[in-house]
């Protein structure tokens, strides 16, 4: 799998890894030589096959547990990956969830999911990210959608990917100084 020397040595966590666009991510990073944390919440079986696709191509991954909406659980998706690898030098943040429902139907729970998974766990996973980086510094990258500009059905969710733009934003201005960007 390691076809490219691009990150070779590097170490990349990515959240919500274990399907879709993260697992499709982390491979692309073990194929540029990064060793990957592939992160999920409930899909072991998931996050299970994306590292047996990477160590099976000659890569190096490993599969943690943790809802990054919870700063324990994102401790501990840390300190795995330093335990595993020494360190991180790459966060993808890829978690997130959508719930599509009428203004009607939006509830304090239905916000809460969205936006303490999608905002808050950006922003905690990041935050942790940042402390591991240290001086030699990071890259963060951030996944949104075009749900950002707004879409119907979806007031909560649009909003989550509009503060996750903004963040990106403000976190760039920020961090770019401590080359962690």
């Amino acid at each position: 799998m390691t076809t490219g020397s691009k990150l070779n040595g590097k170490v990349a966590v990515v959240t919500g890894a274990s399907k879709g666009i993260g697992a499709e991510i982390a491979k692309q990073l073990a194929a540029a030589g990064a060793a990957v944390v592939v992160n999920y919440a409930s899909s072991k079986a998931g996050a299970d096959k994306v590292v047996a696709d990477i160590t099976g191509a000659g890569g190096k991954a490993v599969a943690v547990q943790g809802d990054v909406s919870k700063e324990a659980d994102i401790a501990k998706l840390f300190a795995e990956a330093v335990k595993a690898f020494g360190g991180v030098d790459i966060l993808v943040n890829n978690a997130g969830v959508y719930e599509f429902a009428p203004l009607e139907a939006v509830t304090p729970e239905h916000f809460h999911k969205q936006f303490d998974l999608n905002v808050l766990g950006l922003l905690l996973t990041t935050k942790e990210a940042v402390k591991h980086f240290g001086q030699k510094g990071g890259s963060v990258v951030n996944i949104s959608s075009v749900a950002a500009g707004g879409i119907p059905m979806a007031a909560a969710y649009s909003g989550t990917e509009a503060a996750v733009d903004a963040i990106t934003k403000s976190l760039a201005k920020e961090l770019g100084r401590r080359r962690c960007g």
